[in-house]
């Protein structure tokens, strides 16, 4: 097993939010501009948000990884795929060649989500489209004392998750007990942070204080060393963590796009506009 490093947190932020449209909020978890950090993350985004906020949109190169808090989330795209997401679901899909598709909230109902962006390697940016809906009672879970953790992708203290990746992610919603500690195990050279949905504690080797909207950069390790982070609940506590193995590819994204070239982008829109994305 060797040594295992400890992971410390690099930087602590505010998600800062924004009113797009009477019945649409957003703030930037993971800032767009910051590709290369958080590699193969794009972005996460926090949307508070009623129906009719989206209409029918593409995606090519990328997978959407949703991540619903509150409210009931339905979804359907132009392959005849529908289904309805509740508050602690996930819904991972890749587009890959490309999809259209609408998310869109219940009548009457606000979703509160988390949506995040994983780039697709150069071999997959073409895959065939599929979608993987990971209901909250469906995962696997760790259970520790005065913890729980819920893994949607990857795995946690050995315990794994059947989710299909294209490029290896963890993601685990991590529950704690006000005075419980618990780790988590990553790969030491992937990108990794979390995202404070509820509660207060102290996160990574140098105990750093966070609490519900902070955002938090783990350092990072490197290539085939083992790590780990901590933490503590000073307040009962709510956490998603994300991490990601970094794909040091080029990145060339544009709007609902993310290719390797500008001429993969030229591509795509050419696609699009002649209607291959329905086929």
């Amino acid at each position: 097993m060797g040594e295992v490093y400890q992971r410390g947190i690099e930087r602590i932020w505010n998600v800062q939010h924004q009113q797009h449209s009477p019945i649409h909020t957003a703030g930037m978890v993971l800032d767009p501009n910051k590709m290369k950090e958080s590699d193969p993350f794009l972005f996460l985004a926090e949307d508070f948000f009623k129906k009719g906020t989206f209409d029918f949109h593409p995606h090519r190169g990328i997978e959407t990884v949703t991540y619903v808090i509150e409210g009931k989330l339905e979804h359907q795209d132009n392959k005849a795929g529908r289904g309805e997401l509740e508050p602690g679901d996930v819904q991972w899909m890749t587009a890959g060649r490309g999809v259209i598709h609408i998310e869109d909230p219940a009548e009457g109902e606000t979703v509160h989500s988390l949506q995040l962006w994983v780039n697709l390697p150069r071999e997959h940016k073409m895959a065939e489209p599929r979608y993987q809906n990971l209901r909250a009672k469906d995962m696997p879970v760790r259970e520790e004392e005065g913890a729980q953790i819920r893994i949607f992708s990857g795995s946690s203290g050995g315990i794994q998750s059947t989710t299909k990746n294209y490029v290896p992610v963890t993601m685990v919603e991590i529950n704690i007990q006000p005075g419980a500690s618990v780790t988590q195990d990553l790969p030491g050279d992937y990108h990794s942070f979390m995202y404070v949905l509820d509660g207060k504690g102290l996160f990574g080797k140098n105990k750093k204080e966070a609490e519900k909207g902070h955002v938090l950069l783990l350092e990072k390790g490197e290539a085939g060393q083992n790590s780990e982070v901590s933490m503590t609940a000073e307040e009962p506590l709510r956490v998603l963590l994300y991490a990601g193995e970094p794909l040091n590819e080029p990145i060339v994204a544009r709007g609902p796009f993310v290719m390797n070239t500008e001429e993969e982008i030229r591509q795509a829109y050419r696609d699009y506009m002649a209607g291959k994305f329905a086929e």
